[in-house]
This record gives C-alpha cells, sequence and structure tokens, in this order.
C-alpha cells in the first residue's frame, strides 16, 4: 500500500477533496441562520454598491470583517446569484487549507503521513461541513495553517522570509474574522518559546518592524476605512460586542460547561475518532521533538482557550483541528482494525435509524415546530438513503473482520464511504426537510411581485436571498404577506394560505 499512496496518493486525495468540498456545492439550498446570513449580506453588498461596510436586512453588520464578502462577491459577479457561487470561495480556500498540510506534513514527516494527514482532514465531519459552507471559517482556517506552518519553518530554520509570510497572513486572517487570527500564532509562538527559553528571540520577532508594515499593509486599510465610516459604532459593535462579549459571556445563549468541546471533537473528526483516542494516549510524546511539541501546544491552547470562553460554538475548536491531525498521522496507523471502524459503526447506525430515532425522542422536544418537522421527515429517509448506510455497515464490518484491506486501504475506504454518505445522503435529505421549503416560498414571492413581507416567529436570512426582498420582522396585520412556521399561526387570528411545506408557511393575513 505505501507504493501505492506514493504513486496515486494525490489523485486518491484529489477524489477526496473533490467529493468533499465541491461535488455537493449546489446539492442543498443554502442552510440558516449562518449561510443565509452571510450571502444576504453579500447580496446587499452587490446591492449598494458598499464594499466597506455589511448589512443584513437593511442594518449594520458586524459580525465579520470584509474578506469573505469582497470574495463571495467575485463569485457571484462571475457566476450568479446561486448556492454555488455562495459556497465556492469556501471550498477553493478548504483546498489550498488542505494542500498546505500535505506539504508541510510531506517535507517534514514524509508523503505517507502527509497523505494521511490531508486526507483524513478533507474527509472528517466537521471539516467536509465547513469547507463548502458559505461563512468565513474555511478561509479563516486557511490563513491559521498557513500563518503556523510558516511560523514553525521560522522557528526552526531562523530565515526571515518565513516570519513575514507569517505576518502577512496572519493579516489577511485579521482581515477575515479579526483578533482570534492574531491571538492563537501569538499565544502558540509565545508558549513554545517558554518551552524553549527563548522569550527575547519571541520578542524580537513579534517587534519586528518590516513584519508588522507587512501586517498593517494587508489588515489596516479596511478597519480605518470601516472606522472613518461607522466611527464608534463599529468599535462597539465588532470589536466589544463579536470579539470582547464572545470570550466574556454566552453571547445569543451559545454557551456550555467546560467539557463541551470533548463530544464535539470526538463526532467532529468522525470517522476517525478512535485515532483521536491513540494520538491523545500518546500526548506525553507530544513534547519530546520540536515539531510535535509545536503540533500540541497548538492544538490544546485551541481547545482549551475555547473551552474558558463564555461563548461556545462546534466550529471554533477546529481552528486546533489542522495540528491534530498531523499528529494524528504520526500515530495514525497504530490501530486495531476492529476498533478503528467502531465509532462509524455506530455513527452509520444511527444515520441508518435516524428517523425512527427522531420519532422515539419526539415527545421530550419542547419546541412544537421541531416536532412538527419530525412527523413530516420520515419520507424524505427513502430507499437510496437506506440501502447507502446499510452498505456502508456491510463494508466496515467486512473491513474490520476480513483480510480484503490492509489499515491504509481501510482508512481510504472509510474515508470515502463516510464522506459521499454525509454529504449526498444526509447534508442534502437535511436540505430537502429545513431549507427547501424556505427556498420555494422565497421564489413565489420573487415572482409574484409581493413587495412588503413580514417574517414572524422564524429566522431565515435565506428567504431574503432567494426572494430578492427585505423583510420585516413584527406581529402581522391585515393585508400583510407573512412567511411563518405553524407553532406561530395561533397569535394570527385569519389568514390565506399561499405555500405551506413542512411547517412552513407563505400566507396572506386577512383580520
Amino acid at each position: 500500500m505505501e507504493r501505492l499512496i506514493d504513486r496515486y496518493g494525490t489523485y486518491i486525495l484529489f477524489g477526496a477533496i473533490f467529493l468533499s468540498f465541491f461535488a455537493t456545492l449546489s446539492l442543498a439550498p443554502l442552510f440558516d441562520l449562518d449561510e443565509g446570513a452571510f450571502s444576504e449580506a453579500t447580496r446587499e453588498m452587490l446591492l449598494r454598491g458598499d464594499y466597506i461596510t455589511t448589512y443584513l436586512n437593511g442594518e449594520l453588520r458586524f459580525d465579520k470583517p470584509i474578506l469573505i464578502y469582497w470574495l463571495q462577491a467575485l463569485s457571484v459577479t462571475i457566476f450568479g446569484e446561486n448556492e454555488f457561487a455562495f459556497r465556492l470561495p469556501s471550498a477553493l480556500a478548504a483546498t489550498v487549507w488542505v494542500l498546505a498540510v500535505y506539504k508541510f506534513t510531506k517535507n517534514l514527516l514524509g508523503t505517507q503521513k502527509a497523505f494521511l494527514a490531508s486526507f483524513m482532514m478533507s474527509t472528517s465531519l466537521q471539516i467536509t461541513i465547513i469547507a463548502k459552507a458559505a461563512i468565513a471559517d474555511a478561509l479563516l482556517n486557511m490563513f491559521i495553517a498557513l500563518s503556523m506552518f510558516n511560523l514553525y519553518l521560522y522557528m526552526t530554520k531562523k530565515e526571515k522570509r518565513y516570519l513575514y509570510f507569517t505576518f502577512a497572513f496572519i493579516g489577511f486572517g485579521a482581515l477575515t474574522k479579526g483578533p482570534v487570527a492574531i491571538l492563537i500564532p501569538l499565544a502558540v509562538f509565545f508558549i513554545d518559546s517558554l518551552f524553549k527559553k527563548e522569550l527575547r528571540f519571541f520578542f524580537r520577532s513579534i517587534f519586528d518592524i518590516k513584519g508588522i508594515v507587512i501586517f498593517s499593509i494587508v489588515a489596516l486599510p479596511w478597519y480605518v476605512a470601516e472606522y472613518m465610516q461607522q466611527g464608534s459604532k463599529f468599535i462597539e459593535g465588532f470589536f466589544l460586542k463579536h470579539n470582547i462579549s464572545r470570550f466574556q459571556t454566552a453571547f445569543e445563549g451559545h454557551g456550555g460547561s467546560l467539557l463541551y468541546y470533548v463530544p464535539v471533537v470526538l463526532i467532529g473528526t468522525m470517522p476517525y475518532t478512535w485515532l483521536v483516542f491513540k494520538s491523545l494516549k500518546r500526548v506525553k510524546e507530544w513534547f519530546e521533538d520540536d515539531l510535535k511539541r509545536f503540533l500540541g501546544i497548538w492544538f490544546l491552547f485551541v481547545f482549551l482557550f475555547f473551552s474558558f470562553s463564555g461563548t461556545k460554538l462546534p466550529h471554533y475548536v477546529i481552528y486546533g483541528y489542522t495540528p491534530l491531525f498531523i499528529l494524528m498521522s504520526i500515530y495514525g496507523m497504530e490501530f486495531k482494525k476492529t476498533l478503528f471502524i467502531v465509532p462509524s459503526l455506530i455513527f452509520a447506525t444511527i444515520l441508518l435509524f435516524l428517523p425512527e430515532i427522531a420519532l422515539a425522542i419526539k415527545d421530550s422536544i419542547k419546541d412544537p415546530f421541531a416536532k412538527e418537522v419530525i412527523e413530516l421527515s420520515k419520507p424524505y429517509f427513502d430507499i437510496y438513503y437506506r440501502l447507502y448506510f446499510v452498505l456502508f455497515l456491510a463494508i466496515l464490518l467486512i473491513g474490520a473482520f476480513k483480510e480484503l484491506f490492509d489499515k491504509m486501504s481501510l482508512v481510504i475506504a472509510v474515508g470515502f464511504m463516510f464522506t459521499v454518505g454525509i454529504n449526498f445522503f444526509v447534508i442534502k435529505t437535511y436540505g430537502e426537510i429545513a431549507q427547501r421549503p424556505i427556498k420555494e416560498a422565497a421564489l413565489i414571492v420573487k415572482k409574484s411581485g409581493f413587495e412588503k413581507i413580514v417574517m414572524y416567529g422564524l429566522d431565515t436570512p435565506s428567504f431574503m436571498v432567494y426572494s430578492k426582498r427585505l423583510v420585516e420582522k413584527r406581529k402581522p396585520k391585515a393585508g400583510d404577506i407573512v412567511l411563518t412556521k405553524k407553532s406561530a399561526l395561533k397569535n394570527i387570528k385569519a389568514y390565506e394560505t399561499i405555500y405551506e411545506k413542512n411547517g412552513i408557511l407563505l400566507i396572506k393575513v386577512t383580520k
């Protein structure tokens, strides 16, 4: 198998990248909230012709810096306003991210480990989801990886060109998502310098004038332009609300315990969860040489920092996945095939019987809208969905208990099966259930010529993308055209139904 990877590894990797990042860009409607919000902000940017400040539903949006919106706007200008165009920048960024992992790992650890790290990363659960999501995270992770790789090369080779590349990529990261792109390289560099007793080198490096100038040229023009345009509203909205407040408090209800990211990592790295256990078991060895110590500090800092953060969202820990997958490649082949497949067996079994599991727990769910969606969702899990996961389970069992696959072949087979299952079946099915009604209602509005639309009882910015309309969020009154959900109808006296599907309604209020 080693000879096969040496000869065909890049083709296998590009096949995985295509299936994971590109093949399904247009398969599902935009998902709310995040994809809808980013895409609508980009649509309004193009409509307004304002390429400095972003707006969502006509109101200022300071959630993220500007770079992802510029890239989405460029893509939409070329390919039109559709799912493919909004998601393409993320898929391209994720591709560069994976290839950077491959090159970095190959140069330091060889072809086999480079293939394993990059293949596992590109086909893991959380990466395959964010890699094509129309949000900023794939782009940010690309810049974090590039800045950290150049930082490591600078720390080991002491060549200034790597330091200047680091400053440049940090600048682009700050233009993508703000201070977190600065924090991670700075903290890891400082902690690693403490271990090596090279604090003088650390301070001399971070205050390098040429490096600071490079960072400033990349990042500061937009920040200055935005401040000149919006003044204190930008400082309060971006820095105070969306950065400092996110760390200090559970922002928008996204809180959790100190152990929040333990299950996130174990599920997010599927189907390679067992290799995470194997790598963590060797955590003491992470500090025995420069590379493993750097990677270990990188992952542990991200994991611990966001564990102590007030706001917790699943994708925050992905900032530490790059080093984790490289560490997994170092210890990756030290597993028993029967144990390796256990997480995937459990996960695939859950997916196979997901409709029945959802119906079984339906009564414990408090949200009436969620209950109704569960009741209506079973027909979407068709025979092809079921057969695929039966096939997946069969291949897992054959691969574990027969000599058909060696360990590397099993990893590749499971990776491809898992990626196809998630992207072509799970995400597609969820999109049909949850988002297709929003898109269809929006297209009705777009064709009908309705000008004023009220959104009541839900928050789905993708509706604005597809309908090309802004909405009013208030209690409906007679004569309003309203997008709502069935559970909110109890507050509306009389109405005519224009469209209804999966608990989503487009109505005209008559009284």
